[in-house]
């Protein structure tokens, strides 16, 4: 890709990006998977034919499926839609769970999820055996870290259970998957939407205590850029935190290394320039302040 005239993104290995004459052209490769946009189709086809000159490829043409994701667009009204349909109904299929009454949440309020909840008699053993938890988990993983966003918490709590699973455990994952056979075909869409703006600006809150086995405080936050969201993270804190505040603190900590990553390639890439936003509770009015 050097050796073509592109340049390789100091924050991300796997972007490439070229100026040519007054339009950047932008790559993006996954092992033997490549994604080529810009805004004439000229520069296209000109990287394409430099492509071809190099090595062997298939042009599939205008991009409408890579990794799992789906990629609709709508010229018109200007706007791109992200989405896994296929992949999830694949999901759902492989572990029989198409027809399953479907829920409103990805993870029902009276689920309070513990390692104590392991399995204990040896008949329990023996049934969660025979359960696929861990490919399940893996499986909506994927789902969760390309285009589902609301997925993230549910993740986050089920995925800790992977080396003591229990029949609650059991029963979150299946939840979840009643909660993903309903909105399958729920997108990201960006563009479209003056009123949204194209700041980049992120969205930030901690959860205190929200462990109950490890006493341990939740991150979570969502950025969102040209009306759509692009980041997004639900993970435990690596420490405890002593107070509500300290909780809060530590997750502003970890949005804004985010924000400092987005902000620098979006920069990069010439996508954006100007300040991020970062939006999280007043910790003034905090009870335990």
């Amino acid at each position: 890709m050097l050796d073509i005239g592109f340049n390789r993104s100091s924050h991300d290995g796997c972007v490439y990006f070229k100026l040519t004459e007054d339009n950047m052209v932008y790559l993006f490769l996954y092992v033997d998977d490549m994604l080529v946009a810009c805004k004439e189709k000229r520069h296209l086809e000109q990287v394409k034919e430099m492509l071809k000159a190099e090595f062997e490829m298939k042009d599939l043409g205008s991009t409408k499926r890579i990794l799992g994701m789906e990629i609709e667009r709508d010229r018109s009204k200007r706007v791109l839609r992200l989405s896994q349909k296929s992949y999830i109904s694949k999901v759902l299929s492989r572990f029989e769970m198409n027809n399953v009454k479907t829920v409103s949440t990805p993870l029902g309020q009276h689920f309070r999820l513990s390692i104590t909840q392991a399995p204990e008699t040896h008949e329990e053993k023996r049934f969660m055996e025979r359960i696929p938890y861990a490919s399940m988990v893996g499986s909506v993983m994927y789902t969760m870290v390309c285009s589902r966003p609301d997925l993230a918490y549910a993740v986050s709590m089920i995925r800790r259970y992977m080396s003591c699973t229990g029949k609650p455990h059991w029963q979150a994952v299946k939840w979840l998957f009643q909660y993903l056979a309903s909105p399958r075909s729920l997108r990201l869409v960006y563009g479209g939407n003056s009123k949204l703006g194209t700041q980049l600006q992120g969205f930030v809150d901690a959860d205190y205590v929200g462990n109950i086995d490890t006493r341990k405080s939740l991150t979570g936050y969502v950025f969102t850029v040209f009306g759509g969201v692009v980041s997004w993270k639900a993970n435990l804190q690596s420490m405890g935190a002593l107070s509500a505040t300290e909780a809060q603190y530590m997750a502003m900590t970890e949005v804004v290394k985010e924000a400092i990553w987005l902000k620098g390639i979006t920069e990069e890439l010439a996508m954006y320039k100007g300040k991020v936003v970062v939006y999280c509770l007043n910790l003034i009015n905090m009870g335990d302040c």
